[in-house]
């Protein structure tokens, strides 16, 4: 009795599994004098019996007992009574006895207890002795897995409290960052330190390609389109490569990556790391890799917001570019307008972008007669503008030169021609009115032909004839060069092809030649600059004021 005391107070106060079954296999041993026992303990889980503790025995690692519930609340087990449910658990079973571990609601296990030495049964005194140190044994197992249950839950807390911590100073950091090559790598070392692996990389969706964000411990560093595959071909979840994705895929095996991540943002994949195995050892839980994708969030929305303000840099780079670029632009057309003698003159150019490639000019000649030109760059934005800046400089350049239009066009045609890409062309108009002799001298490459509307009629005459337009091949032959003579209230309107194409959304339609006609017959009695509002306010309203190309006017009436 005093020995059952002495052991139930010890076996309880213990708080440590392997001290309560070894003390308790030494004590029955020791008073039984038997050389075989071990304590088997249920695992749930699998619904198998594992051998914590033995001595004298070589078992496997997890055992089956087919017992029914009625069996296992016996006080004892004979093993020859129960041959096939009980396993055998040493060459020699007989006289073998299972006492059952159990507390009032609770199964446990199994104390298995070889024969005695000589095949001597166990007396009823001994058999009681078991039985009570089984009970008392049975508590202090349930304490001692509730204490391991609950330390194992106080490591878990305290680790996903690191975690957090860590998750909380780290989003505090790359809040702060604008560097994406620090944020990668206080990511990668953070990633390192927490799973213990020393193998990783890091791929990222940008908007054009597939970038290499960070690499760690890799042998050799892929190709950028092996790394593409692997990211497309990668699901959006956590993903442990099989042999298929491996032979497809060499530098997966060769690098021992164990598993994938695939990283969402709104629903869209947006990254991909790879992993390789613990230095442990050890699997890696839910946990941990919970922890890497918000840990893998937190970086990616920060390098996400790299990328948005070096697209925001550059868009206000370009933005601060373009103002200067339009300014400049501006500075090439006349302003104001000169006075000419005899000539009510208006022009506006109006860009659908910052700069455009529609050009007007007004100047006067040595000889005291006014240049009055028109042209549209192909294409838009800033190369048209460039283009437009070299036509307006040849055409200034040429302007003291005694050459006629005609000439001066084959020049600038092929000065064009010999500097700039065989895809890029001008259509040019120019006219030189001259004062004494009411003549207006025109030159056409392959522009709108502006419109003459004279006072007694309501027919237009085309100004077309010409030649070429510019840039589009050397000059073949002479461009020509036509004269008409002009009379008090005769009417020009020179146009760009953005107010004749300009589309209505809703209908698909262009506004065309015969409607911009039909406005000017309309308002042909008003001052020029009135006529080149309404014909501006006509085109805006038919369009909706969606402009898709520069819209560009010359009117020209004389008084």
């Amino acid at each position: 009795m005093k020995t059952v005391l002495d052991t139930s107070r010890m076996l309880i106060e213990s708080k440590s599994s392997d001290f309560v079954l070894s003390n308790l296999l030494l004590i029955i041993m020791g008073k039984l004098l038997t050389t075989r026992a071990a304590v088997l303990l249920y695992d749930p889980v699998k619904d198998q019996y594992r051998i914590e503790k033995s001595k004298g025995i070589h078992p496997p690692e997890h055992i089956d007992i087919n017992l029914n519930p009625d069996q296992k609340e016996c006080s004892l087990l004979y093993y020859k009574d129960h041959r096939d449910e009980l396993p055998a658990l040493a060459e020699n079973m007989e006289g073998a006895v299972f006492f059952p571990l159990r507390t009032s609601n609770h199964h446990i296990g199994f104390l298995y207890l070889g024969g005695k030495p000589g095949n001597q049964p166990y007396t009823g005194r001994e058999l009681e002795f078991v039985e009570s140190l089984c009970i008392i044994s049975s508590v202090a197992i349930a304490n001692t897995q509730l204490f391991e249950e609950l330390r194992r839950t106080n490591r878990k807390l305290d680790q996903r409290i690191h975690e957090l911590n860590t998750l909380f100073d780290l989003s505090k950091e790359f809040n702060l960052l604008t560097d994406r090559n620090k944020i990668t790598n206080i990511f990668k070392f953070a990633l390192l330190g927490q799973l213990f692996v020393r193998t990783f990389f890091l791929i990222y969706k940008t908007p054009d390609k597939i970038a290499v964000l960070g690499l760690s411990g890799l042998k050799k560093t892929p190709e950028r389109d092996e790394f593409e595959s692997i990211f497309n071909e990668c699901p959006t979840d956590i993903f442990v490569p099989d042999e298929t994705f491996l032979d497809e895929h060499p530098m997966i095996r060769d690098n021992q990556i164990a598993n994938l991540i695939g990283i969402t943002i709104q629903g869209e994949k947006v990254a991909v790391i790879g992993i390789g195995k613990r230095v442990n050892g050890e699997p890696f839980a839910e946990t941990d890799f919970n922890f890497l994708k918000s840990l893998a969030n937190l970086a990616i929305v920060s390098i996400q917001k790299t990328y948005l303000l070096e697209e925001r840099i550059d868009k206000e780079r370009m933005e601060e570019e373009l103002s200067i670029a339009k300014s400049i632009q501006r500075g090439l057309l006349p302003d104001p307008i000169p006075e000419i003698s005899g000539v009510d003159l208006a022009a506006r150019n109006t860009s659908s972008r910052e700069v455009g490639g529609d050009y007007y000019d007004v100047a006067t000649t040595p000889d005291g007669n006014t240049i009055i030109a028109i042209a549209d760059v192909t294409g838009k934005g800033v190369p048209a503008a460039l283009l437009m800046a070299n036509l307006q400089s040849m055409l200034h350049v040429l302007l003291p030169v005694d050459i006629s239009l005609a000439e001066a066009t084959e020049r600038i045609n092929n000065l064009i021609h010999r500097n700039t890409p065989s895809d890029k062309f001008i259509t040019f108009f120019w006219g030189k009115y001259i004062h004494e002799k009411n003549i207006f001298s025109y030159v056409n490459a392959g522009h709108n032909p502006p419109l003459l509307l004279r006072r007694d009629s309501d027919e237009f005459e085309e100004l077309s004839d010409g030649g070429l337009l510019l840039g589009a091949m050397e000059t073949m032959m002479p461009y020509d060069q036509v004269e008409v003579s002009l009379e008090e209230g005769d009417l020009i309107v020179c146009y760009t092809d953005g107010v004749n194409e300009a589309m209505n959304p809703a209908q698909d339609e262009e506004y065309g030649e015969e409607r911009l006609m039909s406005c000017i017959r309309e308002n042909r009695d008003y001052p020029s600059e009135e006529i080149l509002n309404r014909i501006e306010m006509d085109v805006k309203e038919f369009s909706n004021d969606i402009l898709f190309d520069d819209l560009t006017l010359v009117i020209i009436k004389l008084r």
